[in-house]
């Protein structure tokens, strides 16, 4: 797994101080967010007491909590809403050629897993941590055609429309040839 390049990418960086009877002791957080460019994207937040420490933290954390999403050719599956504390993100499937249309976090987060065509839009609290935990709740709450088929009782044809099942199993048939 060493191997694999991941597209590794820096949301936040803050600093923050522990007041002391002495003096302030200064530390930093960097918020990070990891993917294969391909469907898979993990979130990972750092700390230490130096920036560079604290990012290859982050990083590792990154990299345990990679999850799979399920993509439609290049955009998600389904509208999805994510929220995480006061702030909410909205993402939205678009036709391909569009772009990703999201700003800040949201915008790192569908990058780096590889969605090229998607509008996302973040509404609350502008929080970073909390607006990247929504995007990634948002995304980890899509659901696979069939999933949604199996729960309604019907076939997949007769849920979603034929372009976008065309499109997610191709996806899905390229990733499981790449492994």
């Amino acid at each position: 797994m060493a191997d694999l390049q991941f597209d590794e990418r820096v949301i936040a960086i803050n600093r923050v101080a522990k007041v002391t009877k002495g003096a302030k002791r200064f530390s930093f957080t960097a918020l990070v967010v990891v993917g294969d460019g391909n469907g898979r994207v993990g979130m990972g937040y750092g700390k230490a007491r130096e920036v560079p420490s604290a990012i290859q933290k982050g990083m590792e954390a990154a990299r345990k909590a990679m999850v799979t999403i399920p993509m439609a050719g290049n955009t998600i599956v389904h509208e999805a809403l994510g929220a995480h504390g006061a702030s909410r993100v909205l993402i939205k499937p678009a036709s391909a050629g569009t772009g990703v249309i999201a700003g800040g976090a949201v915008r790192q987060i569908l990058e780096a897993a590889g969605i090229k065509d998607a509008l996302a839009k973040s509404l609350g609290s502008p929080t970073h941590i909390n607006v990247a935990k929504a995007a990634m709740h948002a995304l980890t709450s899509q659901r696979r055609p069939d999933q949604v088929a199996a729960l309604r009782g019907k076939k997949p044809e007769e849920v979603i429309p034929g372009a976008v099942l065309a499109a997610y199993r191709s996806t899905e048939a390229l990733r499981a040839r790449n492994g």
